[in-house]
């Protein structure tokens, strides 16, 4: 495995891990590597100090494995039934892969996230057929509820073009992997 460092055309620095130069090159053809701040999939590699193996580099890693992981968050009562604990915070498997470091960042993405698990928790899922089901509801044809689905960007546009509101929700980096 390779790490490399990259960036976005916005400048945001980050780090991915690829199998070879060859796989981070096909990966980026296909817009498959994706700035986990921004989400733009304009990215470069960007200079890096090779990685030297020496006894002084082999003892700090023996003494930084040595170090205890954090504690876990105590479960607290969670208030829907069937359902008696959950965690009071993300916990180590929870944790998102790529999490930006910038505090200020972290917290617009985890907003992000509360905002895409509360509608897709409250509306029922259409998948392709979201254009569709949408002008339904709107013309009174089908029940009056929420939903969300795929659609393209130029259904998306039609759909406003009408006067149906519909909101894109956020796909996030950690979702795309």
């Amino acid at each position: 495995m390779i790490r490399y460092s990259l960036t976005c055309d916005a400048g945001h620095a980050f780090d991915g891990w690829f199998r070879n130069s060859d796989d981070f090159d096909n990966q980026c053809q296909r817009d498959l590597v994706s700035c986990p701040l921004c989400g733009s999939v304009h990215v470069q590699k960007t200079l890096m100090a090779p990685a030297v193996s020496t006894a002084r580099s082999k003892e700090g890693r023996q003494q930084s494995e040595t170090i205890q992981a954090p504690p876990q968050a105590e479960p607290v009562e969670d208030a829907k039934p069937g359902n008696e604990t959950a965690a009071a915070g993300p916990t180590a498997a929870q944790q998102p892969a790529l999490m930006p470091v910038d505090p200020k960042h972290r917290e617009l993405i985890e907003g992000l996230r509360a905002l895409r698990r509360k509608v897709v928790e409250s509306s029922d899922y259409v998948g392709k057929e979201f254009a569709e089901e949408a002008r339904k509801i709107h013309y009174g044809e089908t029940e009056e509820r929420n939903i969300y689905g795929e659609t393209s960007k130029e259904d998306a546009e039609a759909l406003l073009d009408e006067g149906i509101a519909v909101v894109p929700l956020p796909v996030l980096p950690d979702e795309q992997n």
